[in-house]
C-alpha cells in the first residue's frame, strides 16, 4: 500500500513538472513575458485540469524534444486576464506564443493538440528567425460573447437615452446543450438564441448545378434557411475548417477540393428553438462516405448527390460546439435571431388505481398517448395502508376514508408523471366528474366513466387539481433523487450528444468531472464486479483513458438513468430499447458508453469515492454551502406552515371521491375540531405566531374563502360547516402556549368584529384559563365512537366561539400596545 502511494506521489509530481501551474494574475504575467509556445489548459477548480491530455503532452515533449515547448494549467477562478472563459473551459488549450494568441482548441482532441503543437511550433522558429511574423488571432468564441455584450450595452444608452432599444442579440444562447447568459446575471428577462447549425454546399454540387434542388429538399424538411452565401474558400479557410483531417491520406486534395470553385455556405435552424437541428440536418445528408449512404441510407442527400470520399456534396457541424466555431468563422457579425421559445409545459400526477390498473392498464396508458401527454415518469407500485392513509391524510375522518386508503392499498397500482402545456387541467377533463353517477350521465366518454367498478363509490384514477398539489403529490410518489453516470472512455467523443440527451429526459447535472481513472481507482469503482470473469479487462478499459463522471438529479433519478442508458449489452439494447443510450453509442458488452449505479445506496457510494462528501438543494442542485442548506430548511419548515395553515382547504383539494353524506360533514367537522385543538402544537415553535395571525386572518375574509374553493367543490349547504369551523380555529388554546403570544394573535384580528363593550382584565384572563381546560374536553368530545351521531351542543359552542373572542378583541388590542410597544408590532408584520 505504501509502494503505492509512492508510486502515485511521484506520478504526481512529474505532472507538476511537466505543467507549470499559473493561479495568479502576476503569473500569468510573468509566463506571457516569456519566450517560447506555451500550451496552457485553462481550467475552475470545480473540475480541475484535463487529466486526460497529460499523457498526449509527454508523448509530444519527448518525442519533439523541442525546448520552446512548454506547458501550463491556468486557474480561470482567480486569474482576473482569463475571466472571460470562466463557465467556459470544459475543456480549453490556448496557445500562446510570447504572449501572443496563436491558436484555441476546445475539446480533449488528441490528434488536433498533437498537429497544433507541432505547426505552431514550426511557426515559432520561423518567427525567431526573422523569416515569418507572428499572427495574433482571437478566440471565436470568447469574441461572439463579446460582440454580444456590446450589442447589449448600446442597447442600454438607448433606452438610457429615451430611443426604444434595437432588437439585437438576447442574452443567452445555447452552447453545448445548456444556456449560456451574456451580460448581466441578474437580468432574466432576455429570450435564449435558436439552435443553429452550419451547412456547406460542396464545389462538386454547386458545379452539377445541383444547389436549388438540395436548397428545396432542405426546405421540405421544415428546416429554416437563415442565410446563404456563395464564396470560393481561400486555402487557408479550407485548412482551418478540415484541421481534424489534417493526418488523413486525402487531406491535400481535400483542400484543393474545396477551394477549386464556389461553395454554398448556409446557417439552419427548425421550428420556435431550433431544438435538434444539428442532428437532424446529419441524419438528412446521411453518412460522410458516399458508398455506405447509398446503402444505409438511399434518400439522404448524399446518396442522392455525392460522387466519392469528401466529394460527398455536403458538410454539416457535428456538435453546437462546432457549429458556433463555423459560425463565428465564416460568419463573425451573424445575429442568431431570437428563440420564440416552448410553451411552458405543465406536469401532473396521474394515480390508475389497483381495479382500474389490474383490468385496463395498456388501454389507459393508450388513451393517454393519444390525447397528447408524455409520460415524463412511471412506477408501479404497491401502497400499504399506511401510506395510502398519508397520502389521503386531508380526507381522515370522513366517511369513505376507510374504504380508500383499503381500495389503495389492495394491490398494485400505477402513477405516472404527465406532462403537457395544460397537463393539470386537461387530465381532470380526462377523468370526468368524481362523483361516478354524474359521470357517467355527463361524461360518458371520461376515463371515471368509461371504467367504473361496479357497487364500488370509489372512482378508479386521481389528478391533482392544481400545479402546486401535483408537485407535492410528484415529490410522493418520485421522490428527488441522485445518482452516478458515467461516460465511459470508449464514448467520450459523443459526450455532447449523450449530455443533450440526459437534459432532455428532465435529469439536472449537480455536478460533473472529467478524469483518467487509475488502475486502482477503477478496481475500487467496480469492486462488486471482482468475481466476474470480465473484471479485469472491465478495469483497464476504464483506466484506459478520460472519463466523465456526473451526478445526475432527478424525480426516481436511478431507476430513470438506468432505463435511459438500457440493458447492459448493446445488441440487446439494440432489440430491446433502440432509443437508449447503448444502443446508439455502445459497441459491445464491455464498451457499451456508458454507466449507472444500480440502486440508491450504490449511487451515494460511488459519489462519495468520485466527488466526495456532496450535499443538495431540495430541487436537486448542489449546495455550495452551509447557508444555503439552512435556507433550503427554512423554506421546507415554511412550507409545512403553509401546509398546516391550509389544512380546511385541502379537504376539497384532491377531488377524486364523491361527496360525503351530511353524516359525514358533521363526523368531519368535529373531528376538525379535536384535531385544530392541538393542531399548533404540531408546527414549529418558531412557526406557531405566523400560523395564529394566518388563522385569523381567515375570519376577515369569509367571502373570498369561498371563492378560491376549486370548481368541484360542494354545494352551498355543503360548505356550511366549513364555515362554522372557522371560530374554534381561531382560538386553539394549549397550556404550552406564552400568554403574549396569545395577545399578538388577538391584537391582529380584524377590526370589523370588534366589539364596543370592553370586558375587566379578570374576566378576560378567567375566559383564557376557561379555553385551555376546555381544550381536551373539545378533543375528547369530538372523536367519534362507534360511528355515534355527533352531539347537537356542538353548533351552538361553535356559534359561541367568535363572541368569546370578539369580546377580547379590543381591550387585548389597547392593552398589547401599552405593554408591547414598537416590538410586538413589529414581531406581528414579520410573522405575517
Amino acid at each position: 500500500m505504501a509502494d503505492k502511494k509512492k508510486a502515485s506521489m511521484a506520478r504526481r509530481k512529474q505532472e507538476i513538472q511537466l505543467q507549470q501551474e499559473i493561479e495568479t494574475q502576476e503569473e500569468w504575467e510573468d509566463v506571457m513575458s516569456k519566450e517560447g509556445l506555451y500550451v496552457i489548459d485553462v481550467y475552475q477548480e470545480w473540475c480541475g485540469p484535463c487529466v486526460g491530455m497529460v499523457g498526449v503532452f509527454k508523448k509530444i515533449k519527448n518525442d519533439l524534444g523541442d525546448p520552446l515547448l512548454k506547458y501550463a494549467v491556468a486557474k480561470a477562478d482567480t486569474i482576473d486576464a482569463l475571466e472571460k472563459y470562466r463557465g467556459r473551459c470544459e475543456p480549453c488549450f490556448l496557445f500562446y506564443a510570447t504572449g501572443v494568441l496563436v491558436a484555441v482548441i476546445r475539446g480533449a482532441n488528441s490528434p488536433q493538440v498533437m498537429r497544433t503543437v507541432t505547426e505552431q511550433l514550426q511557426q515559432e522558429h520561423k518567427v525567431i528567425d526573422g523569416s515569418a511574423e507572428r499572427k495574433e488571432i482571437k478566440d471565436p468564441y470568447i469574441s461572439m460573447v463579446d460582440t454580444m455584450d456590446n450589442d447589449m450595452e448600446e442597447d442600454e444608452e438607448e433606452a438610457e437615452e429615451g430611443r426604444p432599444a434595437s432588437k439585437k442579440d438576447g442574452k443567452q444562447m445555447r452552447f453545448k446543450g445548456e444556456l449560456v447568459n451574456f451580460g448581466d446575471e441578474n437580468d432574466r428577462s432576455q429570450e435564449s438564441k435558436k439552435e443553429v447549425t452550419v451547412a456547406v454546399i460542396k464545389p462538386d454540387a454547386v458545379q452539377a448545378g445541383k444547389v436549388d434542388e438540395i436548397l428545396e429538399e432542405i426546405r421540405a424538411k421544415g428546416i429554416e434557411i437563415l442565410k446563404d452565401e456563395e464564396r470560393t474558400m481561400t486555402e487557408e479557410e479550407a485548412s482551418n475548417m478540415y484541421t481534424h483531417l489534417q493526418d488523413e491520406d486525402f487531406y491535400k486534395d481535400l483542400i484543393a477540393f474545396m477551394t477549386s470553385g464556389p461553395s454554398h455556405i448556409l446557417v439552419l435552424t427548425k421550428g420556435r428553438t431550433g431544438e435538434n437541428i444539428i442532428n437532424e440536418f446529419r441524419d438528412l445528408i446521411g453518412p460522410t462516405s458516399v458508398e455506405e449512404a447509398k446503402e444505409k441510407q438511399p434518400e439522404s442527400l448524399r446518396a442522392k448527390h455525392g460522387n466519392q470520399t469528401y466529394m460527398n456534396a455536403l458538410h454539416g457541424s457535428s456538435s453546437e460546439d462546432q457549429a458556433m466555431r463555423e459560425l463565428a468563422f465564416f460568419f463573425p457579425d451573424y445575429a442568431i435571431p431570437v428563440a420564440e421559445g416552448k410553451p411552458k409545459l405543465q406536469r401532473t400526477l396521474a394515480l390508475i388505481r389497483p381495479d382500474a390498473f389490474k383490468h385496463h392498464k395498456d388501454e389507459v396508458l393508450q388513451m393517454i398517448h393519444e390525447a397528447g401527454f408524455k409520460v415524463a415518469l412511471q412506477k408501479e407500485m404497491s401502497l400499504t395502508k399506511e401510506m395510502a392513509q398519508d397520502f389521503y391524510k386531508e380526507h381522515e375522518g370522513q366517511e369513505y376514508f376507510d374504504e380508500l386508503t383499503t381500495r389503495m392499498s389492495s394491490g398494485p397500482l400505477m402513477a405516472l408523471g404527465l406532462a403537457r402545456e395544460d397537463a393539470v387541467e386537461g387530465w381532470r377533463s380526462m377523468l370526468g366528474p368524481k362523483e361516478l353517477d354524474k359521470a357517467k350521465e355527463e361524461a360518458p366518454d371520461s376515463l371515471r366513466a368509461k371504467f367504473a367498478v361496479e357497487d364500488v363509490v370509489i372512482n378508479q384514477f386521481h389528478g391533482s387539481d392544481s400545479e402546486a398539489a401535483a408537485q407535492k403529490e410528484l415529490d410522493f410518489f418520485f421522490p428527488m433523487q441522485q445518482t452516478m453516470a458515467v461516460i465511459k472512455p470508449d464514448a467520450l467523443g459523443t459526450k455532447d450528444e449523450i449530455i443533450e440527451k440526459v437534459h432532455d429526459a428532465g435529469f439536472k447535472i449537480a455536478a460533473r468531472k472529467e478524469t483518467q481513472l487509475s488502475r486502482e481507482i477503477a478496481e475500487e469503482f467496480y469492486s462488486d464486479h471482482k468475481d466476474k470473469d470480465y473484471y479485469n479487462d472491465l478495469v483497464e478499459h476504464m483506466a484506459s483513458g478520460p472519463t466523465m463522471f456526473m451526478v445526475l438529479s432527478r424525480e426516481d433519478a436511478v431507476e430513470g438513468w438506468r432505463s435511459l442508458i438500457g440493458p447492459t449489452d448493446p445488441e440487446k439494447a439494440k432489440e430491446e430499447s433502440p432509443e437508449s443510450l447503448r444502443a446508439l453509442y455502445g459497441g459491445d458488452i464491455l464498451k457499451n458508453a456508458v454507466h449507472g449505479s444500480s440502486n440508491p445506496e450504490r449511487a451515494k457510494e460511488h459519489i462519495q469515492k468520485i466527488f466526495g462528501d456532496l450535499k443538495f438543494t431540495c430541487d436537486g442542485w448542489l449546495a455550495k454551502d452551509e447557508e444555503e442548506m439552512q435556507d433550503q430548511d427554512e423554506k421546507k419548515e415554511e412550507a409545512a406552515g403553509e401546509e398546516t395553515q391550509q389544512t380546511t382547504e385541502g379537504e376539497e383539494q384532491k377531488g377524486d371521491i364523491e361527496p360525503p353524506t351530511e353524516q359525514a360533514e358533521e363526523q368531519e367537522h368535529d373531528t376538525a375540531v379535536s384535531k385544530k385543538s392541538t393542531e399548533v402544537e404540531d408546527v414549529a415553535p418558531e412557526d406557531r405566531q405566523r400560523y395564529r395571525e394566518a388563522e385569523a386572518a381567515k375570519t376577515e375574509e369569509p367571502q373570498q374563502q369561498e371563492q378560491t374553493s376549486t370548481e368541484e367543490a360542494k354545494p352551498t349547504e355543503e360548505e356550511t360547516p366549513k364555515e362554522e369551523e372557522k371560530a374554534p380555529e381561531e382560538t386553539p388554546k394549549t397550556e404550552e402556549e406564552p400568554k403574549q403570544e396569545e395577545t399578538q394573535k388577538e391584537e391582529e384580528a380584524p377590526k370589523e368584529e370588534e366589539k364596543t363593550e370592553e370586558a375587566p382584565k379578570e374576566e378576560q384572563k378567567e375566559e383564557e384559563v376557561k379555553q385551555e381546560e376546555e381544550a381536551p374536553k373539545q378533543e375528547e368530545e369530538a372523536k367519534p365512537e362507534g360511528g355515534e351521531e355527533t352531539k347537537p351542543e356542538e353548533p351552538e359552542q361553535k356559534s359561541e366561539e367568535p363572541a368569546k373572542t370578539e369580546e377580547t378583541t379590543e381591550e387585548a388590542k389597547t392593552e398589547g400596545e401599552e405593554k408591547k410597544g414598537e416590538e410586538t408590532k413589529t414581531e406581528g408584520e414579520g410573522a405575517a
